[in-house]
C-alpha cells in the first residue's frame, strides 16, 4: 500500500509513519521542506527503513498543491491509497497570521494536491478545538454547531475542517484528537504543551509544602487528554477500516476529567500535596466583567499577574481552559475500535510516566545556565566601591562574564585606573563604565541614579 503524509516530522506524524511502515509492503511518501533535508538520516533511522520505503517529497505546505513539482505530481497520480494530513500549527500561543497560513491555507493546498494526484482517501487530522467553546456535548456528527470561535486556534481548526468538508472532492474522513500528551508507555513528549504548563506549579508546591499537607485546587470544566500512542493506533486502525468517506471520529478519552482532577492526578504522580478541597472556578463568574477588566487595568495587578505567569511558564491562553465547557461524545470511534484492543488508557495509569519524563527531559530548570556568565551575561551590574579591593575584584569577575559593569567610588582618579585594570583583565570589548560619587551623599546618589536611568535604564544586580 502507498501512503502520503504531511507533518511527518512532527510529534504525531513521525509515529504514524512508523506505524504505517510496519505494514507489510507499505511505502510512505512524505512532504518535506528542501531546507530540512538534513533531518532525513535521523528520520530514516527512527523509522528503521531506507529511502526506498520512506520517500521524501520536497515542497511547501503554504504553496499551491503543496509546492510539489509537476513531474512528481504526475509520478504520484493514482498511486496513493491514503493521504494523511497532519501538518498544522498546534501551538495555542502562535500568532494568528501563522495559524491562518498553515492551518487554513495549508489545508486548502493539501486538498488541491489530493485532487491533482487522485488520492484514494484523504484523512484530515483536525482537533476538538474545531468545536470552539461549545456549551454541552459535542457529537461526532456535529460541525456547524461550533460556538465561540474567537481564539485563532479554534477558528483556524474549524475553518480548515470546513475546507475539507466543502472543497475536497476525494473521499475524506476527519479525526478530532483531544489534547495530546506523551506516550502512555514511555512518557516521551517533544514539548511543553497543554497540561504540561501546570507541571512547574505542581513542582513548586512539592518544594514548598510537605506531601501530607492538603491543598486547595480549582474544580474547573472538563479537559480531555489522550496519549500520542492511542491517537496513532486509533488513526491507523480506523483509516484502514472505513470504506466510505465523509465520516468524523473523536479520538478522545470517553471518561475525561475535570481540570481540578487532572491537577490532582499529576500532583499524586509528582508526590506533591494532594488537593482535598476544590473551588468551582465558575463561581468567579458572579464578578462583573467590568470589575475584572478594571482590576486587570491596574498596573500593579497586571505586573504581579504577568510575573507569576512568566515564572511558572503558563501562557495566558491556558486560562481559557479552566472553565472549558465542552464534552465530547465518541460512540462512532468506540464502535470502529471494537474488537481491536485499542482504547484510551486511564490518565491515572500513565500520569506518572508523563511526569517522570517531563522532570528528566523537559523541565525548563534543566536548561538554565547556572554559571556566572549565564546569570549576568548582558545584564547591568552596579558595584559600589568598585575602584579597589573586593569591589574591584568583583567588577573584574562580572566584566569577564559579559556583564555591563558599572562601578562607582569617590576618587575619580582611582576609578580611571580601575577601568583600565578591568579592561586589561576582561578584554578590550568588556563593557565597563564608571561614575564618581559619594553614596553617603543623597545628592550624589540622585546624580548616580539619573546617570544610570539615562544610559542603562535600570540595574539588574547591585553589589554594595
Amino acid at each position: 500500500m502507498q501512503y502520503f503524509v504531511t507533518g511527518a516530522t512532527g510529534f504525531i506524524g513521525r509515529r504514524l509513519v512508523r506505524k504505517l511502515l510496519a505494514r507489510r509492503g507499505s511505502t510512505v511518501h512524505f512532504l518535506m521542506r528542501e531546507e530540512s533535508a538534513a533531518k532525513l538520516p535521523e528520520l530514516l533511522a527512527y523509522w528503521g527503513v531506507s529511502k526506498a520505503r520512506a520517500i521524501p517529497v520536497y515542497g511547501d505546505l503554504t504553496a499551491r498543491k503543496l509546492g510539489v513539482a509537476g513531474d512528481v505530481l504526475k509520478s504520484l497520480k493514482g498511486k496513493i491509497d491514503h493521504l494523511y494530513h497532519l501538518a498544522a500549527v498546534y501551538d495555542l500561543g502562535a500568532d494568528e497570521e501563522s495559524q491562518v497560513a498553515v492551518n487554513i491555507e495549508g489545508t486548502r493546498s493539501m486538498v488541491e494536491f489530493a485532487q491533482a494526484i487522485d488520492a484514494g482517501h484523504v484523512h484530515h487530522v483536525s482537533s476538538i478545538a474545531a468545536a470552539g467553546l461549545y456549551e454541552g456535548v459535542f457529537r461526532e456528527d456535529m460541525f456547524e454547531e461550533a460556538e465561540n470561535l474567537d481564539h485563532p486556534y479554534f477558528m483556524t481548526k474549524h475553518e480548515s475542517e470546513k475546507i475539507v468538508r466543502k472543497e475536497c472532492k476525494r473521499p475524506w474522513t476527519v479525526y478530532r484528537p483531544a489534547l495530546v500528551v506523551g506516550d502512555s508507555t514511555t512518557g516521551e513528549m517533544d514539548k511543553i504543551d497543554g497540561p504540561y504548563y501546570f507541571f512547574k506549579l505542581i513542582q513548586r508546591m512539592r518544594q514548598i509544602l510537605p506531601p501530607w499537607m492538603p491543598s486547595v485546587g480549582l474544580e474547573g470544566g472538563r479537559i480531555n487528554i489522550v496519549p500520542v500512542d492511542f491517537v496513532v493506533n486509533a488513526l491507523d486502525h480506523i483509516s484502514h477500516k472505513v470504506s466510505k468517506g465523509q465520516g468524523c471520529y473523536h479520538l478522545v478519552d470517553p471518561q475525561g476529567y475535570r481540570v481540578g482532577d487532572v491537577l490532582d492526578i499529576f500532583s499524586k504522580a509528582a508526590h506533591a500535596p494532594k488537593m482535598n478541597l476544590f473551588i468551582n472556578a465558575a463561581l468567579m463568574g458572579f464578578i462583573p466583567k467590568s470589575v475584572k477588566k478594571g482590576l486587570m487595568a491596574l498596573a500593579p495587578v497586571r505586573r504581579i499577574k504577568n510575573a507569576v505567569m512568566k515564572d511558572l511558564g503558563i501562557p495566558e491562553d491556558m486560562l481559557t481552559f479552566i472553565n472549558y465547557p465542552t464534552r465530547f461524545d465518541c460512540r462512532d470511534t468506540e464502535a470502529a475500535l471494537k474488537g481491536s484492543g485499542i482504547a484510551c488508557p486511564d490518565l491515572n495509569d500513565y500520569a506518572w510516566r508523563l511526569w517522570d519524563y517531563w522532570e528528566r527531559h523537559l523541565d525548563p530548570a534543566l536548561f538554565i545556565d547556572r554559571s556566572l556568565r549565564g546569570t549576568v551575561g548582558g545584564k547591568v551590574v552596579l558595584v559600589t566601591g568598585g575602584s579597589s579591593g573586593i569591589g574591584l575584584a568583583a567588577a573584574i569577575k562580572f566584566a569577564e562574564a559579559g556583564a555591563v559593569t558599572l562601578i562607582c567610588a569617590r576618587d575619580e582618579v582611582k576609578l580611571g585606573e580601575a577601568v583600565k585594570e578591568i579592561k586589561a583583565a576582561a578584554g578590550k570589548d568588556a563593557q565597563i563604565h564608571s561614575f564618581a560619587c559619594d553614596i553617603a551623599d543623597e545628592a550624589g546618589c540622585a546624580d548616580l541614579m539619573a546617570w544610570i536611568a539615562e544610559n542603562f535604564g535600570s540595574v539588574d544586580f547591585l553589589i554594595n
